[in-house]
Formats: structure tokens, sequence, C-alpha cells
């Protein structure tokens, strides 16, 4: 087998060592295997410890060898994990009995003496072999990291990524696992000097089939592509004064950032969670102040580059829209025919001649709990934190009001709901008396059933397409959400014909 990428790395010391396997922990997902080879003592069990712990965001787990159980399943947060130690298998043929032959499906395989099932390994792998080396340290090892098949991109992006917080200043500094999101980006908390910053692995969208109009999905929606819109929207919303974070060290190209840590305090509590509301006030004001500035299309990205904040066009929205047909209906068993799809798209492109007409302004797209960090110690609307604006587009204000009380992940009241879209209004209008609070409002129901009927097929999808069933649970919320704005007036048509076609999610 052809090795495509290799690297080699000294390790001091076992702290050393887990640094290198938490990196490496953010560049992996289920269906990877890893390798660990090497002499007894060499540091593979170690390895394999540092990168559990480190997934289980838990660095007193036990992790015991398996070279009498052979292997150990963990159920981490992020996927399931199994570690296997071959050392007593003297036949790859043992594997089927231990469930390693076939690998277990959507699962990271770390494996302890792989040359006993080497005619089993897969072709696209990770190896780390580890060896002692004396000259430097009695403690210290030196990993030989190879890269085979799709293994061998992780790798190279292994390489980039350290030498990137090397070069930063973070090569020492201790990592924490911080949870994920639905994207292909990861994340970990820097600890360094006494002080946390966050790490931030964005590599390039891999583009999709050209299925819409020649385009990707993400293309079609205007996706961030890569890092540098973050970067742009950071900059443009901190020039404001509202709290984004502030970028310490970025590789644009490549895809990596270190920038100011938030902190977790959220503008929820409890379990299940629930709107604490003189934080979610603070969102809706900070919501009126944006849409109060004159916001550009334009924003320096460099001081010789400029980024063009996409429009959030009819065309795009519809790409969104139409994620119901394709995804959410025919899991409720539901097939629309030529007529029905044209009557769905007749109905939405009417609807949407309204949003095309609106006012424009920064769309930040994903304004909602999980994105909004409480900053206490900070006054007024500063004390909302904005951690994932990368998406922003230009259109209707409207748009992140909705995300905001029609929260996907937690049930926002109804009464709580007309309360701060009262709010915001309020404040509009105190800025502008000529802002149209009917018209808001209509727009306001219209761009809740194009994000919620949109919100259905993407966590369809999620649990179809990409293995991720647990966004199915946030359904039932979207469909109440969404009834309640096809109450408006302005809906009448579109909520008759989702009575008819549309079925409501499994409870």
């Amino acid at each position: 087998m052809t090795v495509t990428a290799t690297f080699s790395v000294a390790l001091a010391d076992e702290i050393a060592t887990a640094h290198l396997m938490a990196d490496l922990a953010l560049l992996i997902g289920p269906g990877d295997v890893i390798t660990l080879s090497g002499d007894l003592g060499a540091g593979k069990t170690t390895a394999a410890r540092a990168m559990i712990r480190y997934l289980a965001d838990d660095e007193e787990l036990e992790v015991p060898s398996p070279t009498f159980t052979l292997a150990q399943t963990y159920d981490l947060p992020s996927f399931p994990l199994v570690h296997a130690d071959l050392y007593r298998v003297s036949d790859p043929s043992e594997l089927e009995e231990i469930g390693l032959s076939p690998l277990p499906d959507a699962t990271v395989v770390l494996i302890e003496w792989p040359e006993r099932g080497v005619d089993r390994l897969p072709a696209d792998r990770i190896d780390i072999a580890f060896s002692h080396s004396p000259a430097l340290d009695p403690c210290a090892r030196r990993a030989e990291i190879k890269g085979f098949g799709k293994g061998a991109a992780q790798v190279e992006r292994l390489k980039s990524l350290r030498e990137f917080i090397a070069q930063a200043g973070f090569g020492e500094a201790g990592r924490r696992r911080m949870a994920g999101d639905a994207s292909i980006r990861s994340y970990a908390r820097l600890m360094q000097d006494g002080k946390n910053f966050i790490l931030m692995n964005s590599p390039r969208r891999p583009d999709g089939p050209p299925i819409y109009a020649g385009k990707s999905y993400s293309a079609a929606v205007h996706l961030a592509e890569d890092v540098k819109p973050f970067v742009a929207i950071a900059s443009g919303l901190r020039a404001r004064r509202f709290s984004a974070p502030e970028i310490h060290h970025a590789d644009l190209d490549g895809g990596f950032l270190i920038t100011e840590d938030f902190g977790s305090a959220c503008v929820f509590e409890g379990d299940p969670p629930r709107p604490i509301p003189d934080r979610y006030e603070a969102a809706t004001d900070l919501l009126a102040a944006l849409h109060r500035e004159a916001l550009g299309e334009k924003l320096p990205l460099s001081p010789h580059v400029e980024y063009r904040i996409p429009p959030f066009d009819t065309e795009a929205l519809m790409v969104e829209i139409g994620l119901m047909a394709e995804w959410y209906l025919p899991d409720r068993g539901v097939s629309l025919g030529e007529v029905l799809r044209a009557e769905f798209t007749e109905l939405w492109r009417e609807l949407l001649e309204k949003p095309a007409a609106a006012p424009k302004t920064w769309v930040l797209r994903d304004f909602h709990s999980p994105n909004l960090i409480w900053l206490g110690e900070r006054e007024g609307i500063g004390r909302v934190g904005l951690i994932d604006f990368q998406d922003a587009v230009l259109g209707p204000a409207a748009y992140d009001l909705v995300s905001l009380l029609q929260d996907a992940r937690l049930d926002v009241p109804e009464q709580l709901e007309l309360s701060l879209l009262s709010r915001y209004i309020k404040a509009r209008r105190a800025n502008d008396p000529s802002f149209d609070a009917s018209d808001f409002a209509a727009l306001y129901a219209i761009m809740s059933s194009q994000r919620n009927t949109r919100l259905l097929g993407t966590f369809a999808r999620l649990n179809r397409r990409d293995g991720k069933p647990q966004y199915l649970r946030h359904q039932p919320r979207i469909w109440t959400y969404l009834n309640r704005s096809l109450a408006h007036p302005a809906l009448v048509e579109l909520k008759a014909w989702y009575a008819a076609h549309v079925p409501p999610p499994v409870l």
C-alpha cells in the first residue's frame, strides 16, 4: 500500500502525546481507523487513553488496556469508539469473533498491535508508530504518522494544524474538547497562562453534486465555503461594537483560527432548557440595534481584499424550502406528484415576493440559543456574544428574529415570543416612526414558515443521509412553530395546502 502522507513528531512526555492525540481528535469522525504500533512500553496505550479521555471530556475516565478483553467500546458524546488490542490475536480470522471484521459502522476504531491483523485493515486509515527516543530524554518518544487513502488528507491537515498552533505560540497549551455542530467544523479550548482561547478547525466545505441549477446545495443557498466569511463578518460586527470574538491568529487559506473565548454562559437554563427572559430581551434588543444600522454588502477581509456578503435571494430560499419535499415528506410516506409539486412551488414563489421587496440587512442566519453566549460582565446588548455567523447573507430583518423567538432547540412559549416580537417592533418604531408593524408581522410569519419548512427537511436529511438521528427530536417543536405562523392571514392558502398534504412529524 502506498503511503500518501507522512510526518514525524518528537514527544517529550505524556503531555505532548496527549496534545498530539487531541489535535488528531479534531479531524476524525465515524468510520475512521487509527492504528497504534510500537514496542512494549512505546506509548500506544498512553496515546489511546489520551484520545479517549479527550473525546469523553473526562480526564479521570478509566481507560484500561484491552490486552485481555481484546476490544473495549466507549459511547462518547460525538460517536462510539472501539479501542482494540490485537497482541493476543494469532490469526486475522479471529477478528470476526471480537467484532472487528468487518469493522463496526459509524464508529472510530483505535487498534494497538495492528500488525497481528494487517490483512484485514482497511485501505483508508491513519497509522501512528511510536518509538523510544532516549537521545532526547528517557521519557521521550517519537511518533511517525502515516496516512493511507482518505487518511492521507487527514494527516496532511494534522501537520498543518500543528504548525499553525506552534507558530501562534500555543504548542504547549492545554487542549479541551468542545462540542461541535451540524457542520464540518470542529473546536477545541486552548488553555495557556491562565487564559482560555478557542481553536477553530474550519476546512473548506466539500462541494456536493450540482443538483440545483448546476450548483451544489451549499452553493445554491450561499453557505460559507471557508473561514474567510467568519473573519470578515466578525470584523464588521466588532467595528459596530457588537460582541463578536476577537481573532488572535488566522490561517485564512488553511482554515484555522484562534479566537477570543466567550466562555459557556447561556441564554437559557434548566433541563429541559427554557429561555431566560431578560437574556432573550437583550438578544432581541441586539437585533433591533443591528437592523437600525446601514449595513453594506462589502467588508474588508485583508488590506487589499474585500468580502462580498451574498444575497438571500428567492432562489436560495426556494432551494431551502425544497428540502421538505426531498427529505421530510418521503419520511412521512408522501411523494408529491408533478401537479402537487407545482402547486407547492407556486404558493411559495408568490409568498416570497414580499421578502424579496423588503429592505435588506445582515442576516446572521443561526441567531439562536446554541450560538449566543451570555457575557454578564459587559453592558447592554454587548452582553450577548455572537459566535456563529459565517453563513451571513443579505436578507429580510425578520429572519433572525424568527431564529431567536422560534428556537429550534428549545421551547419558546408563545406568550414570550409575542412579547419579544412587540418589544422588537417598539424599538424599531422608536428609531423610525415610519416602521410598519403590520407589514413586519406578515413578513415575520412568512419567514417563520420558510425557516421551519426548511428545518423539517434539514433534520430529516441529517438523520437519513448523515446518520444524526438526534435532530429528529426537534421536529415536533418546529411543527408547533410552523403552525403558529401559518395562522397569519397572509398564509391562508399555504396553511390549507399544508393541512391537506403535509403530515405532522412522529412524536
